[in-house]
């Protein structure tokens, strides 16, 4: 009598457009190392859940794929009107970094700014 295999679990995909420098610094996560994005979603996920995105960044149809885990959840009604949704650590591969990499090219000088963001 065979067993059946184990199920593996795959990581969620999020699919992320930003469409302006704005929403992408009130989204990126320069403080984590290897840095992450704010993802808003209604979808329910715990600390340590593997996800897989695909990014676009404004006006490049590029879909950049990249894989990170989920460092911290927002739930629905957070104090102080903070949006739902999950922050997420880019993984330290090439896919990561060069992620990274893109978005503070196109932040540049703001990445240092007070302004507000749905992170801190």
């Amino acid at each position: 009598m065979s067993t059946p295999a184990p199920s593996i679990a795959r990581p969620a995909v999020l699919s992320l457009s930003i469409n302006s420098k704005s929403a992408l610094f009130a989204a990126y996560m320069p403080f984590i190392k290897n840095g992450g994005l704010f993802i808003p979603t209604n979808k329910t996920y715990g600390l340590g859940d593997e996800v897989f995105m695909l990014l676009q960044l404004m006006d490049d149809p590029a879909k950049l794929p990249v894989k990170g885990k989920v460092v911290w959840c927002s739930p629905p009604n957070a104090q102080a009107g903070r949006t739902q949704g999950v922050g997420v650590q880019f993984t330290e591969d090439e896919s990561g970094s060069t992620v990274r990499v893109k978005i503070e090219q196109v932040l540049g000088a703001h990445i240092g700014s007070n302004r507000p963001t749905h992170t801190i």
